[in-house]
């Protein structure tokens, strides 16, 4: 062996023109869009799945993610690239309103027995959704007497699985009362594992919200909690998910944002709400 060739050799070059071509496409298949400053964080990640396919260059993985017949190396690759940071009972005041102000609302107007539906997208590794269900259960006297059903979503099928085995580090639970802590948690080694009565109050789904087959089906929910998503897209996106959401309500259903995120920007299809605990958006009761 040469000293040459003991060197490391280098990587596998991404261009300017590379990231464009890649940022256009995976905007077009996720709605998520990529600025420049993000172009280290594309690059590292592009870097690693050419190197692991073997495709060898920018060019030979890119005809890969958009030829592949199963689609496997696209799910991989979206799952690397999405953002999955969150803990138990994040946001709280929006659990307070939801049992305070929103079901009261929504029991108040409804006809029949139908189970009231929440819908939380992105589902993260879970704590959103289990969160809810345990605030329910905690808070909520209307749960004696309603059924309700969660189903949480994601793109990423890796977090997906995270999320259905209900285990978490120190750090997802510091906000969660030491009484819950030991009604619905058990240690196990340095985490902590959910109980199997929380796990089975929530179905978890794969869906990508800029593929409209993906939600064709999510219809009759009467509030969507879908919070810290909509700032990683662009206004086109934004409009496209508003008009997915509004599809997806029962006449009169809520919507709940991140704190930084403003519906009234996006979209005239939904009302100001303004309650106690926090601001929310409603679809007309009168919509059809």
């Amino acid at each position: 062996m040469t000293a040459f060739e003991s060197l490391p050799q280098p990587g596998p070059d991404i261009t300017t023109e590379d990231f464009l071509k890649f940022k256009e496409f995976f905007y077009r298949r996720t709605g998520i869009s990529f600025e420049s400053s993000k172009r280290y964080f594309v690059d590292k990640r592009l870097i690693e799945r050419i190197e692991i396919t073997r495709t060898g260059t920018f060019r030979g993985y890119f005809t890969l993610l958009r030829f592949q017949a199963s689609g496997e190396e696209l799910q991989q690759l979206t799952n690397l690239m999405t953002v999955n940071e969150t803990y138990f009972l994040r946001e709280e005041y929006q659990f307070r309103c939801l049992v305070d102000s929103i079901l009261p609302e929504i029991v108040r107007h409804r006809r029949g027995s139908d189970a009231i539906r929440v819908w939380c997208i992105p589902s993260s590794s879970g704590e959103e959704p289990y969160s809810i269900a345990m605030y329910l259960l905690e808070h909520w006297s209307g749960i004696r007497e309603w059924d309700v059903e969660i189903i949480s979503s994601d793109i990423d099928t890796g977090i997906l699985r995270r999320a259905r085995a209900g285990r978490y580090s120190a750090r997802s639970v510091q906000n969660v009362p030491a009484r819950w802590m030991e009604k619905y948690f058990r240690p196990v080694s340095d985490e902590y594992q959910l109980s199997d009565d929380i796990r089975d109050a929530v179905e978890f789904t794969r869906v990508n919200l800029a593929e409209p087959s993906d939600t064709l089906t999510y219809r009759n929910f009467d509030v969507v909690f879908c919070r810290n998503l909509l700032i990683y897209f662009d206004d086109i996106s934004r409009q496209t998910a508003a008009e997915t959401f509004y599809e997806a309500l029962n006449p009169g259903g809520f919507i709940c944002l991140g704190h930084s995120e403003s519906m009234s920007r996006i979209s005239s299809l939904f009302k100001v709400r303004k309650f106690p605990e926090a601001i929310v958006y409603q679809k007309s009761s009168e919509a059809r």
